[in-house]
Order: C-alpha cells, then structure tokens, then sequence
C-alpha cells in the first residue's frame, strides 16, 4: 500500500504558508505520508491561479483546503481509504 501525498502550494515569505506548513508537519507526525512542497513563484500560470489563494494544500491530487489548514480535517482525509 503506497502513502498518501499531500502537495502543499505556496511561497516564500508567506506567513499564512508557514503557518499552515506546521499544522501539516503536526499532522505527518501522526500519520505517514509523502510531503510535496511546490513553490507556485517557480510557474508563472501557477503564481496566477493560486496567488490569492495560498496556501493551497492538496490530498492524492484533490484540494483540500486553501488559506487555512484544518488539523483534524487533514487527520480525516488521509485516514479514508486510499486507491
């Protein structure tokens, strides 16, 4: 069974990217799973979709939560059942 990933969008020196950046490190501390960290200023079509919207965090490809990162949502979304 291979780990969930979670892909985590923002940007340096976005304190809100930061913030949410330790809820999703407390949460890797409970449940195993692959960290993809993308800076959305190394793409210009990424910087300017998700711009207003970081930080941006993903599950298996699906979005889960943006500006603002929900510990026990996040718990909850990786414990369900992965393909």
């Amino acid at each position: 069974m291979s780990l969930p990933v979670v892909t985590f969008y923002g940007r340096p020196g976005c304190h809100l990217c930061e913030e949410a950046l330790e809820v999703v490190q407390r949460v890797r501390a409970r449940v195993p799973f692959e960290l993809v960290e993308v800076d959305i200023e190394s793409d210009d079509a990424l910087f300017k979709a998700m711009l207003e919207r970081i930080p941006v965090v993903a599950v298996d490809g699906i979005e889960h939560a943006e500006l603002f990162v929900d510990e026990e949502a996040l718990l909850s979304a990786l414990s369900s059942p992965h393909q």
